[in-house]
């Protein structure tokens, strides 16, 4: 893979730049402006370069149809604001633009075409779409690696076409990532949660073979508990899972990893409940397991104690509620004490774990969050990237 940080004649090229740009936006206003801050650096040091930049982003799906509540001109507003630069926006059919129709003013450095999916061809990775938007450039950069698991024309079939770079954020992103999958420090822990079991096994049964340990916590481990013949009230439990969770013990006792589920829980009655304290065979057929509880939270810390690298994905309980909140904040609350002293290396990912670092205003204390999402999932499953395969 090329690195654009590596290009050293940048000076006037016109660099068509795929960023993941995917921000809330609520009548016109941006609610999180999360992933407008993580582009900045490469923006800049297009800037710096005297580039050219032409950038393609989407917002929503407007599966190929113009939206104009999924314009990205309150992007453009936002991004002139933090670089105090003007940034054009062409709402123009991008079939019908030419190269002489883009950077006419010597001075214009930052120019946006509208939404990239209000065109058809975009999901469908056609190749001639691609070449078109070729045309208007000399090179092509994806720095939008939470888009990377997409094989779209502005992802995929566009390296086809032009000499092509990662991004800093994506070069950033894949070296994180190579942590916890190929340049591992041992012991290796991950924590995992989610509601359903289903969806992680493919992550699970991939990490097994490298990890030391296996942490399953939130919604997951109620099927855990359930299969080891523990009650589990009217907690939510994913059907028809015994042959996956079996598969989980038999493959990780093969590779001497260890799985981790909890020992003790916090229950409510309803979500909006406060907490209560159980052990596992004193929760009654009206309970809602909602957090683990203060046996299991010292023992995940243990294992962080004793660990030189720490993945994360997945809050351990439903901390929307404040009650419910506590195994997840004493979760973060060890890996940033660990990261202060540089003993771990941290790595987070998914939206619902981010919110709880957010809350308690700590995500700057983990080595590298991850805003990709399926992305971030896929390459933990061992999954090829279209995106990263066509940078190769």
């Amino acid at each position: 893979m090329k690195y654009i940080k590596d290009l050293e004649n940048l000076s006037e090229k016109r660099v068509l730049l795929r960023l993941d740009l995917n921000v809330p936006i609520k009548n016109g206003i941006i609610t999180d402006q999360t992933r407008i801050d993580k582009v900045l650096p490469v923006i800049n040091f297009l800037i710096k370069k005297r580039s050219k930049i032409l950038i393609i982003s989407h917002v929503g799906r407007p599966k190929g149809k113009i939206n104009k509540e999924l314009s990205l001109k309150p992007i453009c507003e936002n991004l002139e604001k933090k670089i105090n630069q003007k940034v054009g926006l062409i709402r123009n059919d991008i079939l019908g633009l030419n190269r002489d129709d883009l950077f006419k003013n010597s001075k214009e450095q930052i120019i946006f075409l509208e939404n990239i999916r209000f065109f058809i061809e975009e999901e469908k990775n056609d190749a001639n779409f691609s070449k078109h938007l070729s045309k208007l450039v000399d090179i092509f950069v994806n720095d939008a690696f939470s888009c990377s698991h997409r094989a779209h024309a502005s992802i995929s079939k566009i390296t086809e076409f032009l000499p092509s770079y990662a991004g800093l954020q994506l070069e950033m992103e894949i070296n994180a990532l190579k942590k916890v999958t190929t340049d591992i420090k041992k012991p290796i822990s991950c924590i995992i949660g989610g509601s359903k079991i289903s969806t992680k096994i493919g992550i699970i049964k991939n990490l097994i073979p490298k990890f030391d340990n296996i942490i399953i916590v939130g919604g997951m481990a109620n099927n855990i508990l359930n299969y080891l013949g523990n009650p589990i009230g009217k907690s939510f439990k994913e059907g028809k899972c015994e042959s996956i969770i079996d598969d989980i013990f038999k493959t990780s006792k093969n590779h001497s990893c260890k799985i981790v589920y909890p020992e003790d829980v916090a229950i409510g009655k309803s979500r909006e409940d406060k907490a209560q304290i159980k052990e596992l065979n004193e929760i009654t057929n009206d309970d809602l397991i909602l957090d683990i509880g203060p046996k299991t939270i010292n023992r995940i810390k243990d294992t962080i104690e004793n660990s030189k690298t720490v993945l994360w994905n997945g809050p351990a309980g439903y901390f929307e509620n404040p009650s419910f909140a506590l195994g997840s904040y004493e979760i973060a609350k060890k890996i940033v004490e660990k990261n202060k002293n540089e003993s771990i290396y941290s790595i987070v990912g998914g939206g619902d774990t981010i919110a709880v670092l957010n809350q308690i205003n700590v995500t700057d204390n983990f080595n590298f969050v991850s805003t990709a999402g399926g992305a971030f999932l896929e390459y933990l499953e061992g999954k090829e990237l279209p995106g990263i395969k066509a940078l190769n």
